[in-house]
């Protein structure tokens, strides 16, 4: 959808909140109701005119622009072809993680090897992959969701399994900002729910915080890996001790 057509149908869901019809519209703006008829229709709106409607409606250009972007729809997955990129380029894959916390362009070449010019063809390409929305001066708008998904057996979730994941696991935790919990019993299924819909809020506000903290510089954040994991399970070992046949 054009951004035209968005600032015109947000338009139209304001006037309707505020009970303004085009003909209350016309009459405060000294024009026929047949031409704010055909403003809407053909989205022929100049800068001025907007703004004046802007006021009929009690918001400033900004206020109505604001609430447009609030609207925008984020993806919340990648395609296979998408992801498959992402794994099978590194310099990618990192300008993708780094942009989603919102790093600037000057922080990414501060921190890693990756010239300039490199990483504005890199955010490019993650422009074309529709992640991100380029802007001049080495800016952007993320398009995807803080709690993006990966799409199950794609190659996100086959690279998470073999690089991520057991690598993870594999430390202490005895560091600074660490913490490491097991817990397991034998659930009812109105429990296993209600311990889904809790793990699934606290992905949420999680993935919240990320966009809260973005707006601090970086020096005064850190990088934190977190993982929620549920699943049917016994420990092997335990299996094994299993009757082959019941009493």
């Amino acid at each position: 959808m054009s951004q035209i057509k968005q600032v015109t149908d947000k338009l139209k869901l304001i006037l309707r909140e505020r009970q303004l019809t085009y003909k209350i519209l016309a009459d405060k703006l000294a024009m026929s109701e047949a031409n704010v008829k055909r403003i809407f229709a053909n989205h022929s709106f100049t800068l001025e005119r907007l703004e004046q409607i802007c006021h009929v409606c009690d918001l400033s250009l900004s206020d109505l622009f604001i609430l447009v972007e609030k609207e925008r729809p984020l993806l919340s997955r990648l395609t296979h072809e998408q992801e498959l990129e992402l794994v099978n380029n590194i310099e990618l894959f990192l300008v993708a993680v780094c942009v989603r916390d919102a790093w600037q362009f000057d922080d990414i070449i501060e921190h890693y090897e990756i010239d300039s010019l490199h990483l504005v063809q890199l955010m490019a390409r993650l422009d074309k992959l529709k992640m991100i929305e380029l802007l001049p001066n080495n800016r952007y708008k993320l398009l995807i969701t803080q709690d993006f998904r990966w799409s199950e057996n794609g190659p996100l979730a086959r690279f998470m399994e073999r690089e991520v994941l057991s690598k993870f696991m594999a430390n202490s935790f005895k560091g600074e900002h660490s913490f490491r919990f097991y817990l397991r019993g034998s659930y009812s299924q109105n429990s296993i729910s209600y311990i889904q819909r809790k793990l699934e809020q606290l992905t949420n506000e999680v993935a919240q915080l990320n966009v809260q903290d973005a707006e601090l510089p970086l020096k005064e954040r850190h990088k934190i890996g977190l993982m929620l994991a549920m699943r049917p399970w016994e420990l092997p070992m335990f299996a094994e001790l299993r009757r082959k046949q019941p009493r």
